[in-house]
């Protein structure tokens, strides 16, 4: 499936490939890397709030800044919920990112080798192989509570509705 007039990249219409996910579904499963290639899915943070954070590369600066405000937050989130920073950029490169910049509250994985992440969450950027920007949060359930595709992937995403969506599904 492949969705146009979601997205930009510099100003430029681009198509992502993918399903439309709507708040209330059930979130699908990915199979991404970590920093160490131990592979990862939906299923490794069963029974946690996950915080997604959709980033196109963290050699950017919006896509820095989105992982190191994500790393900061993370310190005063309750131990049940998890924040996830998933991107297509290589597991040594992520985690030559974490060690430079002190990201260690944040699982960086990466989806660079299926595309798994993009294509069932509806995120890669069909003419880039990249994952467009976002934020979503899944409950403890696996179902999908908040999702925030921004309209300009070179633009950040608005963290105010996010955190208020967080706070009601911690306080659930």
């Amino acid at each position: 499936m492949e969705r146009n007039n979601v997205v930009t990249m510099k100003g430029n219409p681009v198509t992502l490939v993918g399903p439309e996910l709507k708040v209330g579904d059930k979130a699908p499963d990915f199979a991404v890397l970590d920093k160490g290639l131990s592979p990862k899915s939906l299923s490794d943070y069963t029974g946690k709030i996950k915080v997604l954070s959709v980033t196109p590369s963290l050699d950017t600066p919006v896509c820095d800044m989105q992982a190191k405000w994500f790393n900061d937050e993370a310190t005063s989130l309750p131990g049940d919920v998890v924040v996830l920073n998933v991107s297509m950029d290589l597991p040594f490169a992520i985690g030559r990112f974490c060690a430079a910049n002190g990201v260690d509250k944040v699982e960086v994985l990466s989806d660079h080798r299926d595309a798994s992440f993009g294509e069932s969450w509806g995120l890669l950027i069909k003419e880039l192989r990249l994952l467009t920007r976002a934020v979503a949060i899944v409950d403890d359930e696996d179902v999908l509570r908040y999702l925030q595709i921004v309209p300009e992937a070179t633009d950040s995403p608005d963290y105010d509705p996010l955190m208020e969506a967080l706070k009601s599904v911690v306080q659930r």
